[in-house]
């Protein structure tokens, strides 16, 4: 016996809010917050508990969902169609695929999933136990249906069990930072400070150390009475010592150590300075900042000496500067303000060749690439496999260069601007 046309409506209705409820239940799960959503659980949360159970297992959730929405859709179609062709006959399997089709899209997916996606969140822990109840007694089908798909894609060569589908937190993390800069609730400067805490693991202390060549050092054998000067002179509260040769680094001496002495005794010529050195602390170079930051604090130390794989003296680097990665430069009554960076006309900006490629970026927000050298005059040598005279130009990377100084074999002032991506040739431009 056919339904009366009231309760055939009703029914439509009921099953369209139905397909509302998986369409937007669909969006509010998949685009929530977990870690909002974990924070909630451990504060005692029983919806939030009940959204992490959810979504730790997609695939199931994803499933049901899908097989809840195609069940209700079917039958509210095919009751539309029956209703139209009682009412005007044949013809009424075109009117219910139109009007069923308009309905469909309106209100049960395009209306659900906008408001599911302006608050994910609330939506989904207020959904969460209607469908938790909808996994629970779709399971067995979705799991028949799983292995069906798996077994079908197989006869294929592809196995889903062998494979990574979700990004690691880092990455998740990284790119909710990006997004968020782009959107503008993020500022560039916090961006840049969590994207480097994130970098820890991949930036090594070679590319934040004090090269060699910048070091202050002080040579044993120097009258005792230098020495003190020395050390009271320089911005540094810790310097290496070495004895005749640079490379052969016997101590580290603090100037805090040094005063005591010095107010202690009463004659300074006097006093033993290898007695008030610690001993040098060498690190490879390839170690990367998260594992020297960690070696920093279990050894309560703040100063180390940096060696290549020969043993051989490449510089030093101290807390300090793995801070000053995270959080820029951190500058004190002592530090000597060096300027490295100097606009001129023409959008060129005329910069050091030892400022590092990763301050530049932060600095401007550009994107030249650091996997092949730390400072701007290394990657000019890159890309130009020589060492360019002064005058000479390239273009590489969406940037103009100009050298505009050199030392001998070393590059020490480049003029650098970008170009639009038109001009950009990835060449020499001269």
């Amino acid at each position: 016996m056919p339904m009366s046309l009231p309760l055939t409506i009703s029914a439509i209705a009921f099953l369209i809010a139905l397909s509302a409820l998986f369409s937007g239940s669909e969006t509010a799960l998949t685009a929530a917050s977990r870690a909002r959503m974990h924070r909630l659980a451990r504060e005692g949360d029983r919806r939030a508990s009940r959204v992490e159970r959810l979504i730790r297992n997609k695939e199931r959730l994803i499933g049901a969902i899908l097989l809840g929405n195609n069940l209700v859709n079917i039958l509210a179609s095919a009751l539309a169609t029956g209703l139209f062709i009682r009412l005007v006959g044949e013809s009424g399997v075109v009117y219910a695929t139109l009007v069923m089709t308009a309905v469909v899209l309106v209100f049960a997916e395009v209306l659900p999933k906008t408001y599911a996606i302006a608050d994910p969140d609330r939506v989904a822990l207020r959904v969460a136990r209607a469908l938790e109840v909808v996994v629970l007694l779709f399971s067995p089908v979705v799991a028949l249906v799983g292995r069906i798909v798996r077994m079908t894609l197989a006869l294929f060569g592809i196995d889903l069990a062998g494979r990574d589908a979700v990004l690691s937190v880092k990455e998740e993390l990284r790119g909710a930072i990006d997004l968020g800069a782009s959107e503008g609730a993020l500022r560039k400067s916090h961006r840049d400070m969590l994207g480097s805490i994130l970098d820890l693991d991949e930036i090594t202390v070679e590319d934040v150390m004090v090269h060699r060549k910048n070091m202050e050092m002080i040579d044993i054998s120097r009258p005792v009475g230098e020495i003190i000067d020395a050390v009271i002179a320089s911005p540094y509260s810790r310097l290496p010592v070495y004895d005749g040769d640079p490379d052969n680094i016997v101590g580290v001496i603090h100037a805090k150590e040094l005063l005591r002495a010095l107010r202690s005794s009463d004659d300074r010529d006097a006093l033993d300075i290898r007695t008030l050195m610690s001993p040098p602390w060498f690190v490879p170079e390839t170690t990367s900042l998260r594992e020297q930051m960690n070696a920093f604090l279990a050894r309560h130390s703040h100063f180390a000496l940096v060696v290549d794989e020969y043993g051989t003296l490449q510089g030093l680097v101290t807390l300090e500067d793995i801070l000053e990665e995270i959080v820029g430069d951190i500058a004190d009554e002592f530090d000597e303000n060096i300027e490295g960076i100097k606009r001129l006309g023409d959008g060129w900006i005329l910069v050091d060749g030892t400022t590092s490629i990763r301050d530049l970026n932060r600095h401007f927000d550009w994107s030249l690439p650091d996997e092949h050298a730390t400072t701007l005059a290394g990657l000019v040598i890159y890309e130009a496999e020589t060492i360019p005279i002064v005058g000479q130009r390239f273009q590489f990377h969406g940037f103009e260069f100009e050298i505009a100084g050199r030392r001998r074999n070393q590059i020490t002032q480049i003029k650098v601007r970008p170009v639009p991506k038109k001009d950009a040739k990835g060449a020499p431009a001269s």
